[in-house]
């Protein structure tokens, strides 16, 4: 397979991922404000994110593995794909890895509580759990 393909077949899966994920193919703004909030590593430009879409790059593969936990999918079907042409469903070992932005933002606020009120709201989501479960 040579690179143009490789580079087009990736941006397929990746716009595959993003609609499975429920998050739009279309926009690259979109694309690098949510990777930008997992990755630890420097921020992607909305540039780039834009090429990742439209086939023109592939990103490392430190950042590719990020995507693939972010999005539920095996990082190896995002790089390559597979034989069976479509994308996991994300039912699968990472699916709890997918975060929607407002959970992040209330995982970094959680973050900024002093020790006691984490401990509170910690018990506090256990209970809305298990309330949750008898249901």
């Amino acid at each position: 397979m040579n690179s143009t393909n490789e580079r087009e077949g990736f941006s397929e899966r990746l716009q595959q991922a993003l609609k499975s994920a429920h998050y739009s193919p279309d926009s690259p703004t979109r694309l690098a404000r949510e990777f930008n909030i997992r990755f630890e590593g420097r921020p992607i430009t909305v540039h780039a994110a834009r090429k990742w879409l439209v086939g023109e790059a592939i990103p490392t593969q430190e950042k590719l593995r990020m995507i693939a936990q972010w999005l539920g999918v095996p990082a190896d079907w995002l790089r390559f794909g597979s034989n069976d042409k479509e994308a996991p469903n994300g039912d699968g070992t990472n699916g709890s890895a997918r975060f929607e932005s407002a959970d992040v933002k209330l995982i970094s606020d959680l973050q900024r509580l002093d020790d006691h009120h984490k401990q509170l709201a910690r018990e506090f989501i256990r209970m809305l759990v298990r309330m949750n479960h008898q249901k």
